[in-house]
């Protein structure tokens, strides 16, 4: 494990000296009906491109990257999933709340 995530030392001249790690625990999988996503479309910072930005998952990465790989392949695009937040590439609002809807989501945006 990489020293990124020490807690409270910057340096040790200890050979024994051991470094304490922040290990969070990784939240939990909310069910799809008590997840409440925020859809939106952005344009700032991106470059000129259009994204759909889907916010608000509670999870893990995994199932995270799971909702990702489900939205851009039912949209036919790119994107990427990290930090809860779904990006994919255009302008697809209708479309990704119905998606999201019908797997029983609670969508707002």
């Amino acid at each position: 494990m990489s020293n990124k995530h020490a807690i409270g030392v910057v340096y040790s001249t200890n050979p024994d000296f051991q470094y304490q790690y922040d290990n969070e625990p990784e939240a939990e999988t909310l069910p799809p009906h008590q997840q409440r996503l925020k859809v939106r479309i952005e344009r700032h910072h991106r470059g000129g491109k259009t994204v759909t930005l889907v916010a608000g998952f509670v999870g893990t990465d995994n199932d995270l990257q799971e909702l990702g790989r489900l939205l851009k392949s039912k949209c036919g695009v790119g994107g990427s999933a990290k930090d809860g937040e779904i990006l994919i590439q255009g302008e697809h609002l209708a479309k990704i709340k119905e998606i999201l809807a019908n797997a029983g989501y609670n969508v707002k945006g």
